[in-house]
């Protein structure tokens, strides 16, 4: 990614470079803050990871009075507060999760002009009460977080976020930010719509996210090839998504007892549970979360190195938006996809459930949209970014279809034998039932229904289930056979599977992948620098040691990045530390002394 080699003399960077230890800005960074430190208004589009943060941190900072940010998530605003306070910034949140008397603490502080921000939910902030307190105030900004909320076509839309449209009136002259990092056009343009924003500076930073490694695999027993996945990742922080309470359960339970450090969380559980659980995940306590979607929207821990989705998510802004909870410090992570047809049967009841017929055309459309993509064969970056309105030229060389390939054969007959099946069995049953036939199952349901004795029982019986099931799953892709969701998932043969059938079609189809790839060892390195690994791991020894000591997560002493920078660069003083990325003025004098001492224990023993 570029970046903007700025003026030492500036404030903005003298304030980039003190306070949050960068020595210069990301690409897009300086526009919005210049906007914003100015007095106007920005619609901020970047990926997870991209900095957004920064572009209101900073004017808050620099502009008299304090910053309002609105945040749907008490754990979002924990995070952010706890990383600004370890940077020495004025932070403070106000939310349901204070105690009365912590409460009129925060309170008194903005009152006493003694925070430059402040993070709020939507609903506390438009309390009637508490805008006649900040109405009496001077007011820095308003930063809208996570804006797509506010959009009946965002996938996360919340009513209550609606009516932050009446801020820019209430307030007028007070710049405002919204930021959101999953927005496909029409989602952007109700954000615009919806909080006056149309005039504004409109940064759209794109949404690829390079460090990320896609890869998507047919779904058959998951939890094996979970397992395998884990293979070499014993250290690693990972979050594991899944759509019901009870898989959560499952898949937690099993886990621990394959000797991983990980915990289930889910919005069943009761609110202390939930607090444990994501505390001992930020403090690298706990290696794994099994979580439904109700776990990490408000997480800010930057070292997670892989998000695996057991089932399929709803739609593309929720996978993007879980995957991107991977890699947020820019170094290499992994996402993996299991994808089954049963799935896309439970998500589509799911949505229909739902009272609002609107919202659940939305919903059914962005679910069709999510299977389309887990179906194409096509570099998987380029068709997530597609959907985003964002063109990537070249496939990207880091997902499952680029680095390897599916191996292709002449389905043709196979495919004939699969399209006989569904026929003779009247098309009336599912892929499952299908497969049975064709592989010469002898199951209770095949002889009472006589299916044994139809010509297409056995004929397929030298491939696998595997198999079968992924050629299946191609024909209904391809546009040869149908799945009628709305009827138990039954197969029927379109008007296409004809000239098939009779022969006069020849088909290529691709083999199944059922095994996801073994983890690659690599060079370590880091902004292309070699770094030292036993000197890295030693490095977060200590910054676990003092992260526990002042009770916060260890990435809010410093980023993985930071010590693998330490690492490779081998800083002795407190001039060169200052020198790392990620160490501004108060974290050297808070930590400096401690990591220094490390390195010159390592370097002379």
């Amino acid at each position: 990614m570029q970046s903007e080699v700025i003026e030492v003399s500036d404030p903005a960077t003298e304030t980039l470079q003190r306070v949050f230890g960068y020595k210069q800005f990301r690409e897009n960074q300086r526009q919005i803050i210049d906007q914003v430190v100015g007095g106007g208004d920005a619609f901020v589009l970047m990926p997870t990871g991209g900095g957004k943060s920064i572009c209101y941190q900073i004017p808050a900072i620099l502009r008299n009075g304090v910053g309002i940010v609105v945040s749907p998530l008490i754990s979002l605003m924990k995070d952010q507060v706890d990383t600004l306070l370890a940077n020495g910034v004025r932070a403070a949140c106000y939310n349901s999760s204070l105690s009365a008397p912590e409460a009129r603490q925060v309170l008194a502080r903005l009152q006493a002009g003694e925070l430059d921000l402040l993070y709020v939910a939507p609903e506390r902030l438009l309390n009637n009460d508490f805008l006649e307190r900040l109405r009496r105030l001077e007011i820095a900004l308003f930063a809208i977080d996570e804006a797509h909320c506010v959009s009946q076509w965002g996938h996360d839309f919340r009513p209550e976020y609606i009516q932050l449209g009446r801020l820019q009136q209430m307030f007028p002259g007070v710049p405002m930010l919204a930021l959101t990092a999953t927005a496909e056009k029409q989602t952007r343009l109700d954000i615009l719509q919806r909080l006056n924003l149309h005039k504004s500076l409109q940064v759209i930073a794109g949404f690829d996210r390079p460090n990320i490694r896609y890869t998507l695999i047919d779904k058959q027993k998951p939890y094996e090839q979970l397992k395998q996945f884990l293979t070499g990742r014993t250290e690693e922080a990972g979050i594991v998504y899944a759509l019901s309470r009870k898989r959560v359960e499952e898949i937690a339970t099993k886990l621990q007892s394959d000797g991983h450090r990980a915990a289930a969380y889910h919005a069943g559980l009761d609110a202390a549970t939930r607090r444990s659980v994501q505390e001992k995940f930020l403090r690298d306590d706990v290696q794994i979360v099994v979580a439904t979607v109700a776990f990490g929207m408000g997480i800010d821990k930057p070292n997670v190195r892989f998000v695996v989705h057991y089932d399929l998510p709803k739609n593309i802004e929720s996978y993007y938006q879980e995957t991107g909870r991977a890699g947020r410090d820019g170094l290499p992570a992994e996402a993996l996809l299991l994808f089954g047809y049963g799935d896309i049967v439970v998500s589509r009841g799911l949505i229909e459930k739902g009272g609002n017929p609107d919202q659940t055309r939305i919903e059914l459309q962005k679910l069709s949209a999510m299977i389309a993509f887990a179906e194409a064969g096509t570099c998987r970056r380029q068709a997530l970014l597609g959907y985003f309105g964002e063109h990537l030229k070249q496939a990207c060389g880091n997902c499952d279809i680029c680095l390897d390939p599916p191996e292709r054969f002449d389905g043709t007959e196979d495919a004939r034998k699969a399209l006989s099946c569904v026929y003779r069995v009247g098309q009336r049953f599912g892929i499952g039932h299908v497969v049975d036939v064709l592989r010469g199952a002898k199951t209770e349901r095949i002889y009472s229904l006589r299916h044994e004795q139809l010509s297409t029982w056995g004929i397929g019986r030298e491939e696998s289930q595997e198999h079968w099931s992924h050629l299946l799953r191609q024909l209904i892709h391809l546009g040869y056979l149908e799945q009628d969701m709305a009827n138990y998932s039954v197969l029927k043969l379109t008007e296409s599977a004809r000239p098939l059938l009779r022969g006069e079609v020849d088909l290529s189809l691709s083999r199944p992948r059922v095994k996801p790839q073994r983890k690659k060892k690599t060079a370590r390195k880091i902004v292309g620098i070699e770094y030292d690994e036993q000197l890295f791991q030693l490095l977060r020894a200590r910054r676990k040691q003092i992260a526990d000591r002042e009770a916060v997560p260890p990435y809010v002493v410093f980023g993985d990045a930071s010590l693998a920078e330490m690492a490779a660069i081998l800083p002795t003083t407190n001039a060169a530390l200052l020198d790392i990325n990620g160490v501004g003025q108060t974290k050297l004098e808070r930590y400096g002394a401690e990591f220094i001492a490390e390195i010159v224990g390592y370097m002379s023993s």
